[in-house]
């Protein structure tokens, strides 16, 4: 069984505003000190929709991480990276869409989303239809245990695990796995080896998931196997062959819906939004022009907060006590527009305070964010170097 591991990545087509934030950043670094992470720029999935005119990405990419790391993202906990400096996604990509049915490609909720959404650009190419089969690539190769998603992606995280487990079935054919399977079995002892062989009954012959979870959780207790032994054991429990790939799981991630400036999706396209490294004097007046409830014509008038985009910041950035004053004042026109700003300004500012300071470092001496991508992109590939010399050995390119 491999470690428990995290991945995710983001596409480098602009600045970092406070909807990255909020929507996934904070997630990323709570999460850093957790379990082992890998946070990666995907510039080739940049390039999906942004292959006419890639100026943009190299540009972006260096930003970002910078916005990574004021956010709090830390290079000493997680591992920072560029997707394209680890070649071997592209080679799994390539090996796995040898075997991935175009259909599943094209069931991908959000395929046709996009090109509805992206009607200017031409995305009839194969770039974009497989752009779900490279992100499982991504994925794979680092044999993650876990991805942070919100629900809109769970279909994507579903079909990366029938493509690992469909690489696992056509590819795990170990010679002699089954008795070097009941082999690995007696090294647990005879007690855990009653056990494991009862448990793995129950599973296969009733589909008890509890005795599927209490196996899983005994091998894991079982230090004297070696990882050869162990792969096998869990691969001959669920009624497969040997694990190469590993179905990683979906980890819903809590996120704060923040809207851009309009009310609706904080998007650097719209213009609605407040970039992570905004001017304090920037926010104050990009705050101040918000629009509001259109039924406050004049400040004698009463207003429903429900009606009104700033009342959704104070639902991120308020306590309980401040949004009880918005609720009465706006209801009553006891408070103008102006005043029920202030506090998402001052908190607002108070957020960006430290990712300022943290940036600055980086500004000063860009060095040092190429130094971390360095080293994450080493990091990374040598992970990903691993898992490649067992595919390549399972699907008969090795040639030793």
């Amino acid at each position: 069984m491999y470690p428990d591991r995290v991945v995710s990545g983001m596409r480098p087509t602009g600045a970092m505003h406070l909807g990255h934030y909020h929507g996934a950043l904070k997630n990323w670094i709570k999460m850093q000190s957790e379990l082992p992470c890998l946070f990666f720029v995907a510039d080739w999935h940049a390039l999906t929709t942004h292959y006419d005119d890639p100026s943009v990405i190299e540009r972006s990419t260096w930003e970002m991480l910078v916005d990574w790391l004021a956010a709090g993202v830390d290079p000493s906990q997680a591992t920072l990276f560029i997707q394209s400096r680890v070649p071997e996604h592209a080679e799994l990509h390539l090996l796995l869409s040898m075997a991935t049915p175009l259909g599943w490609l094209e069931r991908v909720p959000t395929y046709k989303d996009q090109i509805e959404n992206l009607s200017s650009k031409d995305l009839a190419t194969y770039g974009f239809l497989g752009y779900p089969l490279l992100q499982a690539a991504d994925v794979l190769i680092y044999r993650a245990s876990q991805v942070p998603v919100g629900d809109d992606q769970v279909p994507h995280i579903e079909m990366m695990r029938e493509i690992a487990r469909r690489f696992n079935h056509l590819y795990g054919k170990e010679k002699g796995f089954e008795e070097k399977a009941q082999e690995a079995v007696k090294k647990l002892g005879s007690k855990r080896a009653k056990l494991y062989n009862e448990l793995r009954t129950e599973y296969q012959q009733d589909g008890k998931d509890e005795a599927l979870e209490q196996a899983k959780a005994m091998l894991d207790d079982a230090q004297s196997l070696s990882m050869g032994d162990r792969e096998r054991l869990f691969g001959y429990l669920e009624g497969s062959r040997k694990l190469i790939l590993v179905e990683p799981q979906a980890r819903l991630t809590v996120a704060s819906r923040l809207p851009g400036l309009d009310g609706r999706k904080m998007s650097k396209s719209y213009g609605n939004a407040i970039a992570l490294r905004e001017d304090k004097s920037s926010v104050e007046k990009k705050i101040r022009t918000m629009p509001t409830d259109p039924a406050r014509v004049r400040r004698t008038d009463a207003g429903d907060p429900a009606r009104c985009p700033v009342w959704q910041f104070h639902q991120v950035y308020s306590n309980n006590e401040t949004q009880e004053w918005v609720v009465k004042g706006c209801k009553s026109a006891g408070i103008g527009c102006i005043e029920c700003k202030q506090p998402v300004i001052d908190a607002i500012v108070k957020e960006q305070e430290p990712m300022h300071e943290r940036a600055q470092q980086y500004l000063d001496d860009p060095s040092l964010v190429r130094a971390i991508v360095a080293d994450g992109n080493d990091a990374a590939r040598k992970l990903a170097l691993e898992t490649m010399r067992d595919v390549r050995e399972a699907m008969g390119l090795a040639y030793t």
